[in-house]
């Protein structure tokens, strides 16, 4: 039996379960364990080892090739030679924070808002996405002079005291802030009508709860791809009523970027543009710069203006001229290696073959994407549409002992979450394929 800690992650490995491990993993588990304390979780019912990367592969002590179909935060791939060149240049010329001029950090920032509408003018620089996130809530509440915050309600933000407080996908032993509330995000597999509207009456009933309990509304946060409530991309642009809402209430709007940002989306560079909306706030993380410890905020220069006047913002190393220039490679390949039309052309191919296997398997409920932002959705029924994480966690780790990893989304971890670095091939997505399909027939 999973232990409670454990319960609350998808897709996390049950230590009571190490013995049936090698000798080697059970040493470095329990290690682990000693050193970094209970808190600290592995993926996979059987974890992974590896010891260096390269390109969409990760690779063992043994040099066993495993493909990365998951992780976004090597946007633009594991070991990227233009951005270890630029890391490796950087750090041996200069390594200092914002505090001296120095005209990397200007050039990045007018490259990096240049990908944003015209009405977003101003960026300001931290370590991670949770510290961004904990900016983009301090400037909301500053400005409005609200205190309550409306997130979705699986969602995942961040984990400092602040930003834990408005993420219920952590559970139950991470309580939410007594001014946060949330709402079910619509999903185009269940919900009828107009998501739009369904969704923007959820958000206008809970700011009416709010202020009749006194409270005042501060922002709406939403992850344009919702990537912890099940990847619901469908259809583009429903978000478009509910900014009016928050907006009418006297709230800001906060787009959570650090998933489906940085062109992962391959239509747009930002996650709420296939939206058609504006935020006030836009969060990034560490994708910003292939991993190294950069990400930021951008906003609309009136939304700073009061905060900025009045609040003094430093932020040590945020934006030091190391990570400045890991960010800028970045943003320099996306462009260059044009991965954007890249995540078009092969996050079309993938759900494409995904949708033949959904022909295939009646377990599949529902087959969805966004460019390299893919998912697949488990049901025990399809008409009743009921939840099957049981399948889903099943798929994920057999993928992983075929040396394919991805994981699971949704509250009950029925959505296989697919989201490879951005130069993902069609080569690799065939084999991604053809592993999947073999694992599906092995469960029928």
């Amino acid at each position: 039996m999973s232990s409670p800690a454990t319960a609350y992650m998808i897709n996390g490995f049950d230590p009571d379960t190490a013995g049936r491990l090698s000798p080697q993993e059970q040493d470095l588990i329990a290690r682990r364990r000693q050193l970094l304390g209970p808190s600290y979780k592995l993926f996979y019912e059987h974890p992974v080892h590896v010891v260096r990367s390269k390109g969409v592969w990760l690779y063992d002590p043994a040099g066993n090739a495993y493909l990365d179909v998951y992780n976004n935060v090597p946007s633009v791939g594991h070991c990227h030679p233009r951005v270890v060149e630029a890391i490796s240049k950087q750090a041996a010329t200069l390594n200092s924070h914002t505090r001296y001029l120095h005209d990397s950090i200007l050039k990045y920032s007018e490259d990096l808002l240049a990908t944003f509408p015209a009405e977003i003018g101003n960026v300001m620089y931290t370590c991670t996405g949770s510290e961004a996130v904990d900016l983009a809530l301090r400037i909301s509440r500053y400005g409005t002079g609200g205190t309550g915050i409306i997130v979705t309600a699986n969602a995942y933000h961040g984990l400092t005291s602040a930003v834990a407080e408005i993420s219920p996908s952590m559970g139950p032993n991470v309580p939410l802030g007594q001014h946060v509330y949330v709402v079910d995000p619509p999903e185009s597999y269940r919900d009828e009508g107009d998501l739009g509207a369904l969704l923007a009456g959820r958000v206008a009933a809970a700011i009416r709860d709010m202020n009749r309990h006194g409270i005042k509304l501060a922002a709406f946060v939403a992850d344009g791809i919702f990537s912890t409530d099940g990847i619901l991309t469908e259809p583009a642009g429903f978000l478009k009523q509910t900014i009016d809402v928050v907006h009418a209430a006297g709230g800001l709007y906060i787009a959570d970027e650090v998933q489906p940002g940085f062109g992962r989306t391959g239509t747009h560079w930002w996650g709420f543009q296939r939206h058609g909306i504006v935020p006030d706030i836009v969060v990034m993380g560490k994708p910003m710069g292939n991993g190294m410890p950069i990400a930021g905020i951008t906003l609309k220069p009136e939304v700073l203006e009061r905060f900025g006047a009045d609040v003094r913002y430093f932020n040590t190393f945020g934006a030091n001229t190391v990570s400045i220039a890991a960010a800028q490679a970045v943003l320099d390949v996306i462009k260059d290696e044009r991965l954007m039309e890249n995540a078009v052309t092969v996050g079309t191919y993938m759900v494409d073959g995904m949708r033949q296997l959904q022909d295939r398997y009646d377990a599949i409920g529902d087959v969805r994407g966004a460019g390299l932002f893919l998912a697949m959705e488990f049901v025990t029924d399809r008409k009743t549409r009921a939840h099957d994480g049981a399948t889903s966690l099943r798929v994920v780790n057999a993928l992983r002992e075929k040396r394919i990893l991805i994981s699971a989304s949704g509250s009950t971890g029925n959505v296989l979450k697919i989201r490879p670095p951005l130069p993902f091939r069609i080569e690799e997505a065939d084999i991604f394929l053809k592993a999947l399909d073999e694992v599906l027939a092995a469960l029928r």
